[in-house]
């Protein structure tokens, strides 16, 4: 109170030209900081014109985090003048301040920097060749993480305490929440895993036969990996399930297969080498038919009620729509192979076989008659 008690009895003496200096250095920063605008609206301007995204990053960084700490340096000089005039003890505590937040400051442009800089990694306008994201992803957090601990770090020892001491009460009290918290470790590093082996990435369509999980990956975070499935909910799995069960990666996939069992009719038979080998030169010639790898088309049994022949092949595309389009042009091009030889796909069918008819009655007819 008594600090606030003189720097009003301040206020109210004979000398007012600090007051009109104050407004001077405030007036003077307000110019500062609006030319620092202008100057990094320019330093954009010009690296747009780079492919290097170091500059990008660093100017897109620079702004507001460099016009609030020339405030915050002319605020804290001001404070300093105006504690020295009045007397003040009230001002004694801006040194402190300052000292958080000029850290606050450095902590929020390199967040700033490290974020531009991911974006920049995974973007074809800066790279020729874009980073996986998910590496990208892994290593900005792991850059965030460090940028935020080392800033908790410098804050606490500028507030005077002892980091050593924590530390050491870190590493007894690590131990005992390791035991704790067994589950979110078992997580984390399941995200580890994810990220150094990398069997999936974000945007990849997975699946497990182990679990009902299927869909695509939208975010792999540190304890939980999003999902969302073909009915477009999310799915939330902990990463230590990854590390317990076997995952399909179909959008690794080189070719898609067809593998389709066709039948025709019994009395079709003699028709069923020249059906064959019609349909294995089509699929030799069709455009979308990856016809370097495996190729067959054979008669396969017989059935109840058919003669089967199966088709196995592979598609060039591993676009799922793209490929059902491909499968559907195939069938029916079976389909015209087959009735243009004359024959037609079976279909169950029953006959019933009496070996003797019964002798008619003749009573029974004249009756009938």
């Amino acid at each position: 109170m008594e600090s606030f008690k003189t720097f009003f009895l301040s206020l109210s003496g004979s000398n007012k030209l600090w007051i009109i200096e104050i407004f001077l250095w405030v007036l003077l920063t307000a110019i500062i900081v609006w030319l620092l605008k202008i100057f990094v609206a320019k330093l954009k301007k010009r690296a747009k014109l780079t492919i290097n995204f170091w500059d990008d990053a660093l100017v897109r960084a620079i702004d507001p985090p460099a016009s609030l700490l020339i405030w915050l340096l002319m605020l804290s000089f001001i404070a300093d003048r105006a504690g020295n005039v009045t007397g003040a003890e009230i001002f004694s505590a801006i040194v402190p301040l300052r000292k958080i937040g000029f850290i606050v400051l450095a902590t929020w442009f390199a967040l700033r920097f490290a974020r531009a800089v991911e974006k920049n990694l995974a973007s074809p306008n800066y790279m020729g060749k874009p980073m996986d994201a998910t590496t990208v992803r892994a290593i900005g957090k792991l850059v965030r993480a460090s940028i935020f601990i080392t800033a908790a770090i410098v804050v606490m020892q500028g507030l005077g305490y002892s980091v050593s001491g924590l530390l050491a009460f870190g590493g007894i009290g690590g131990l005992a929440l390791g035991f704790a918290a067994k589950d979110l470790l078992a997580n984390f590093f399941g995200g580890l895993m994810i990220y150094f082996d990398r069997p999936f990435a974000v945007g990849d369509w997975i699946r497990s036969p182990d679990k009902e999980i299927e869909g695509t990956v939208e975010d792999i975070g540190w304890r939980l990996t999003r999902i969302r499935t073909f009915d477009k909910r999310p799915l939330y799995i902990p990463n230590g399930i990854f590390t317990q069960i076997a995952v399909e990666n179909p959008s690794r996939m080189l070719n898609r297969r067809i593998y389709e069992t066709i039948g025709i009719r019994y009395q079709d038979a003699q028709l069923m080498p020249k059906i064959i080998n019609d349909v294995k030169e089509m699929l030799l010639q069709h455009s979308e038919i990856d016809s370097n790898q495996t190729l067959i088309v054979n008669f396969d049994s017989y059935a109840p009620s058919s003669l089967d022949f199966f088709v196995y092949t592979f598609t060039k595309t591993t676009d799922w729509v793209h490929f059902h389009e491909i499968k559907q042009d195939v069938l029916l091009k079976i389909l015209h192979i087959i009735t243009e030889h004359g024959g037609s796909c079976a279909f169950p069918t029953s006959t019933v076989h009496i070996a003797k008819l019964p002798v008619p009655n003749s009573k029974l007819s004249e009756l009938l008659q």
